[in-house]
This record gives C-alpha cells, structure tokens and sequence, in this order.
C-alpha cells in the first residue's frame, strides 16, 4: 500500500491524539431533572452504517405485532422483542449532496448549509440529549474504519455523523484508535493506586504542548483546506482537554472490557486512501470485526460506568472503501453500491453482517443488569444509514431501526407509515427521553411525532 509517510506523521500527532481524547463536560438542565425518572429514556446510542440497503431484502413480512424478519434483519431475531422496525419514513430533509446530504441530515433533520462549509444546520440530536442528561459528562463518539476515500482521513460532510448544540454546529470528530480509546477510559480504572494517580497527571497534561512544535513545522507543507481541517482538529484538543475529569472504580456492573491485540489494525489508514478505493489495506480491513466488537465493548461499558449517556459509533463513512475479507469481498462497499453497477447479491451480504453487529451491541445492552432491569431497557438505540437506495440514492422507505425499551418504548413490532420524514423520528425519539417539542431540525419538514413507539 503506497504511503505518505510525512503527511501521515503529522496527522498522527494531531489528529490522533485528538480523536481518543476524553468527553467534553455536560450541562445540566433543570427541566431534565424535573422528569419523572421511570417516564424518561436514560441512555442514547445512534448506529451508522453506510451506503442504504436492499428494500426487498430488508422489509420485514408478516404483520405489526408479529413481524417476520427478512434475510437482512434475521440476526436480530434473538432480541427481536426490544426491536422496533421503522418502515416507510422519507429523508426529506436530506438537501445537498446524494451521500453527504444523508449522513449530515440522519441526526440532525436539516440540509446541508453552505453557511456551515456545508455541514448541517443545527445539532445533532445526540448533542440535543447529551444536553438534558443527568450523567455528569456529555458523549462519547466513535468509529470503525472511517474517513476512506475522498476524506483522506480528515473530517468532512462526508463523514461527519454528530455536531455541536450550540451556534455554528461545529462537526465533531469521531475517536479512532481503540487502544487510545482504551486508555483514556479504562486505564486508571484498572490501574495500581500510585500507578493510577501517575496516570491521571499525566492525563492532565496537554497534548498541545507536544504537538505545538511538530504542527508549526509540518503545517506549511500542507494544502490550506487541510491547513483548514487541522486547526479545527486543533481547536477540539483545546475544547476536550479542559474537561478532563476523573474516572471511576471499578464495580460489578462497571468492569473495563478486556483490551485485545488490535496491533494489524491501523486506525489512521484513511490517510492514504486513494479517491476511488484503489488503494487497500487488507490487513486492517480484516481487522474490522474483532475491533468493531472491542469499540462496541467499551462504548457499553462507558454507558454502564455512567461516564456519559450518549454515544454514537459509526461503521464507516458514506464512501466505506474498504474491503470485507472476512465476508470473502475483495471489492470496497461503494463498489457494490454502484461504483461497479448495483450488485444487491453483495450488498445483502454486507448489510446482513451489519445486523449481526447490531445484535452483538443489543446483547452486551441486555446483559448488563442495572438494578433490576438492564442497560438496554432504559436506552434507546437508533440504527439509521445516509440513503436507502444504493444506485439511485434514493431517500424514501429509509431502513431505520428502534431498539430498547427507554421511556416506555414497546419492541417485537414493524411499524409502516405513510411517506411521514424523517425528521418526525427524531422529534418522537427526543420525547422519549421527556423533552416535549413537536419539531426538531428543520421545522418544514416536521409534522409532529410519531405515534404508535410506546
């Protein structure tokens, strides 16, 4: 695989460190705290994954209360109770470009806003709940094999999952590295008292004063659109490195999942992406699992330590080049989209693995048990994608899933409705966790919540 080993180096330096950072600190909101604890979801996790669907291989059979699941969403089976099936939603508010115009507006019901170097519009409904959460820190972002393609590794509106509640709606950058990931959560947790104290220190310190003089003489080298994403990468360091806080002890429900060897897998790798995927890193690719599944790991535990309330993973971005060698596809994810002609046989294969992953996050939920129910039963965690139809882009009929049982909402169902947007959801999804508004992101392509989740 063809390096660029300068441009890499410095990358490392910024934006690595910053992506593992620890969680900017929450507010809290007096009218969260005035909810009724039972009538309110406690916990948020949204799922990306990239490039829509097969329709025909995703649409359940069968009736509302007793769905049959279709070969896609087959995995789910075994948690099929605490599944809600969204059928029928269009994704009005997707204005922009076909892809970028997708995962901009999945969160944050707006179009593309060319005010915002287009990203969105507003926050992103994560941000919106990370905001009324009672958890004394506000979230946790994370990504598998993310920034290919175009992206080269940087933040972009083809990327860019979760933004800011607060005017400008900065886009926030995914964490990578699972091993800093690891560290920055779990480390002190299962550390020596003296040897934890050290780690704290050290923690504190800030990662700027290492990366100052590196930035200044490798920045000149750069382009100044990178010149421009590096700063802004930068900024965040800044942001998240005065929130640092302390971690806590270790519990019987609050146990650092096992850190694995992670050592094939290349975080970064997205810097050398070429345009069109021709370039491949095999190695990390076949990574993906076994990290997918750590990254799931800790996002769970970091929700059951009650060091935040809301998280998002994404499986890529709205390219996803990368290859699948354990699914035996030697091609990139947008290849089998329509970069290579529609090949639903793929794609099928692709988003079947994805609901085996989903099931894996759904069953860690269930497993932990929070003093009489579990973490899944006060959660609410939302499965959504950037398009449903991969060679048209097509928006309408997108393939979104509920899961949890959070602020009374009622599993084992398909629910079909008539062309409503999608931003209606995410006005429903903010009511259950006790915020009453009737609109969220742009307000014309609102019609109210959803009925029929609880």
């Amino acid at each position: 695989m063809t390096r660029a080993p300068t441009r890499r180096a410095f990358l490392r330096g910024a934006g690595g460190a910053l992506i593992a950072l620890p969680w900017l600190e929450l507010f809290h909101d007096p009218k969260a705290r005035a909810q009724p604890a039972a009538a309110r979801a406690q916990r948020f996790v949204a799922v990306y994954t990239p490039g829509g669907t097969v329709l025909n291989k995703w649409r359940p059979t069968g009736s509302e209360t007793a769905p049959v699941l279709s070969p896609i969403l087959a995995p789910l089976e075994p948690i099929k109770q605490k599944l809600l099936v969204i059928d029928g939603l269009d994704m009005k508010s997707a204005v922009g470009e076909q892809h970028q115009a997708g995962i901009v507006a999945l969160l944050t019901g707006t179009p593309q806003s060319s005010k915002q170097r287009n990203y969105a519009g507003g926050p992103s409904i994560d941000q919106v709940l990370a905001g009324l959460s009672m958890k004394p820190r506000r979230s946790i972002e994370i990504a598998v094999r993310w920034a290919t393609g175009k992206s080269h590794g940087l933040l972009s509106p083809i990327n860019a999952l979760s933004f800011e509640n607060a005017p400008g709606w900065k886009p926030i950058p995914p964490r990578l590295d699972p091993v800093q990931i690891w560290n920055d959560l779990f480390k002190a947790q299962t550390a020596a008292p003296s040897a934890d104290a050290a780690s704290r220190l050290a923690r504190k310190k800030s990662v700027l004063d290492f990366l100052d003089r590196r930035y200044a003489s490798l920045a000149g080298r750069l382009g100044s659109e990178d010149r421009a994403k590096l700063e802004q990468h930068l900024t965040k360091i800044r942001e998240i490195e005065r929130t640092l806080a302390e971690l806590p002890k270790q519990t019987n429900t609050c146990k650092a999942p096992a850190l694995i060897d992670t050592k094939n897998y290349d975080p970064l790798t997205g810097l050398d992406s070429a345009d069109n995927g021709s370039l491949k890193d095999t190695s990390t690719d076949a990574e993906i699992p076994k990290v997918g599944k750590l990254m799931i790991d800790m996002l769970v535990m970091a929700l059951a330590c009650d060091m935040t309330s809301v998280g998002t993973l994404q499986w890529s971005d709205t390219e996803a080049k990368h290859t699948f060698p354990w699914l035996n596809l030697s091609e990139h994810h947008h290849f089998y989209q329509h970069d290579g002609g529609f090949r639903p046989a793929e794609c099928e294969k692709i988003g079947r693995w994805y609901s085996e992953m989903h099931l894996y996050l759904l069953q860690a939920m269930a497993a932990v048990d929070m003093g009489g129910h579990t973490l899944l039963d006060e959660s609410v965690v939302f499965f959504g994608s950037e398009l449903q139809d991969p060679p048209s882009h097509g928006k309408t009929n997108m393939p979104l899933l509920l899961a949890g049982g959070g602020g009374g909402l009622r599993g084992g169902r398909w629910l079909r409705y008539n062309n409503r947007s999608h931003n209606d959801l995410l006005v429903s999804i903010l009511n259950l966790f006790g915020d009453a508004r009737m609109t969220f992101g742009d307000p014309k392509y609102c019609a109210g919540p959803l009925t029929n989740l609880t």
